[in-house]
């Protein structure tokens, strides 16, 4: 365990959706520049999570701490600004935008130029947006994506959709990266090029992410701990093999797939 404070700390959050609970009194913290695996079956209540941690939902009780600072009710562009930044399982670029656009939808929070400059087009407007054009480009490099900047997203293969979706999460400077099932859909190939895209991402950016995956390979292969959901509440936690040995998490979500 990392010897520093949490980067992001959730304590007891939880959320009812009328006598619903969907997720209850889950603790989490995550360390700076860790790689942690979320995992359950469908319907733990993974995904409500990461809409809890990103604004999406407001949680009925509990709180959520990132750097030391709690987020109360912020709305969901307000958390990505500061710092925390997620992907879909289902894929949601803007599909009839250019490749390079995507990534500059994420800059646009962090422009420098107001809106009264990018109506009349006036000379912040022009430098602010080529200073977003090189960092788009650079950006795209990093992914192996810029050969396809002018393509619209939606003609680009399944999974080099998937490096573009999270190129712009990445684009928006997040401390916290929250991957939501990034396989999904994916060959063996593409899964195991995106194990490697991860592990590139945590070192190359200095980041701390949070991955939900039901595929157990990738979680075990490259996620520093694990966190289990079973209807909403943790489980468990702890590393690789303290999970792949639990009888209760083998009883409950892997299976036979842990040995696989």
């Amino acid at each position: 365990m990392n010897a520093t404070n949490p980067l992001l700390k959730v304590d007891s959050i939880g959320i009812r959706f009328g006598g619903l609970r969907a997720v209850s009194d889950v603790d989490m913290e995550l360390y700076p520049g860790e790689l942690v695996g979320l995992i359950g079956p469908n319907g733990a209540g993974k995904t409500t999570f990461f809409n809890l941690l990103t604004g999406v939902y407001v949680p009925t009780e509990g709180t959520i701490s990132l750097d030391g600072k709690r987020l109360k009710k912020l709305p969901p562009y307000k958390i990505n600004q500061k710092g925390i930044s997620r992907t879909f399982q289902n894929i949601r670029l803007f599909g009839d935008m250019t490749v390079i656009d995507n990534v500059k939808v994420a800059y646009h929070s962090l422009a420098k130029h107001g809106i009264v400059s990018s109506i009349l087009r006036l000379p912040p407007f022009f430098k602010g947006e080529k200073e977003m054009d090189e960092k788009a480009i650079e950006f795209l490099k990093i992914f192996k994506l810029d050969i396809y900047k002018h393509e619209l997203a939606k003609n680009l293969p399944y999974g080099q959709q998937r490096r573009l979706e999270i190129a712009r999460a990445l684009a928006a400077d997040p401390k916290v990266l929250l991957l939501d099932e990034p396989a999904a859909g994916m060959n063996p190939q593409e899964t195991n090029e995106l194990m490697n895209l991860i592990s590139f991402i945590r070192e190359r950016f200095k980041l701390t992410v949070l991955l939900i995956e039901h595929d157990m390979p990738l979680v075990m292969g490259v996620c520093e701990r694990i966190y289990v959901l079973d209807h909403g509440q943790l489980i468990a936690q702890g590393k690789p093999d303290e999970i792949r040995n639990n009888p209760k998490v083998i009883e409950a979500y892997l299976g036979e797939e842990v040995s696989s």
